[in-house]
């Protein structure tokens, strides 16, 4: 071959291989795994689940459900959802700990990212009112700065705490929200309402084993783990429901959980439909 048409060659090729580049249509994912949305959940322990992950390790857990739902509605590209939350955490303490640039600050490719803290902050934060707001202001700067591509998607906290407390949290959050000029995911409401089905259908059982009268104690082996008797659900309920403080753990069990998952799948389905259409 005439070595004086190898450059005009390597030209010709190289404008056809960009032109088709061009043509191609933007993902809508910036992926961590080819072809996949990537969804971060960051909060406390209402998300992190490490009860429930400890009494039925292999799950299916909150992750793996909003993936399982997800991927049910048939239209909806493949996506990942990766839980990065912590039991006991609240933001000060995400970023203290070093936490969030360990675990959150460099995850690549992130497309939406959940973040639902309030009842931590509330319970561990000096000056409560004014400094989770500001917390939050934070958080939110540090996310856009690291994953510019992301939603960002402030949520409400569940129904933990009393109302009264649990509303002083969510007004905050709908405040900060708006300043930022983001939609709030209010997952509240709805899970409220489930819990009006019984009152204790959405939280696991965890109690002191030593305050369990000693005549249960071989009935409830099985169920101890570190001290504790740690039950999903409420199989026990009509044998020692009657101690003080039995139903008093408010932490989602599996079923809680799946009313998260639901919700929370509901809500992206419809942003990522939106995003379709555009």
């Amino acid at each position: 071959m005439n070595s004086h048409r190898c450059p005009l060659m390597k030209t010709v090729f190289s404008f056809l291989v960009l032109s088709m580049v061009a043509i191609l249509p933007p993902s809508v994912a910036q992926a961590e795994h080819e072809g996949k949305i990537q969804i971060l959940l960051l909060g406390d322990s209402t998300t992190e689940g490490s009860i429930p992950r400890l009494l039925k390790p292999k799950g299916p857990h909150l992750e793996q459900v909003i993936e399982q739902l997800l991927a049910a509605e048939g239209d909806l590209p493949a996506c990942h959802v990766i839980n990065s939350s912590l039991s006991g955490e609240y933001i000060r303490r995400l970023f203290d700990s070093g936490r969030y640039d360990r675990d959150a600050a460099k995850l690549p490719g992130l497309d939406y990212i959940f973040i639902r803290y309030g009842i931590n902050d509330r319970a561990r934060r000096k000056k409560f009112t004014e400094n989770f707001p500001k917390d939050f202001h934070e958080l939110l700067a540090r996310l856009r700065k690291d994953h510019p591509n992301a939603q960002l998607i402030p949520m409400t906290v569940i129904p933990f705490s009393n109302e009264q407390a649990s509303k002083e949290i969510n007004d905050l959050v709908f405040d900060v929200a708006k300043k930022e000029k983001l939609d709030v995911f209010d997952i509240y409401p709805r899970y409220a309402a489930e819990l009006k089905k019984g009152p204790n259908m959405l939280n696991y059982r965890r109690y002191p084993l030593e305050k369990v009268p000693e005549k249960y104690h071989a009935l409830v082996k099985p169920f101890v783990y570190r001290d504790r008797v740690q039950v999903m659900s409420n199989e026990l309920d009509p044998i020692l429901g009657h101690l003080p403080g039995w139903y008093r753990d408010r932490h989602p069990n599996l079923a809680g959980y799946n009313v998260i998952a639901d919700e929370t799948t509901e809500y992206l389905a419809k942003l990522l439909r939106e995003q379709k259409a555009k």
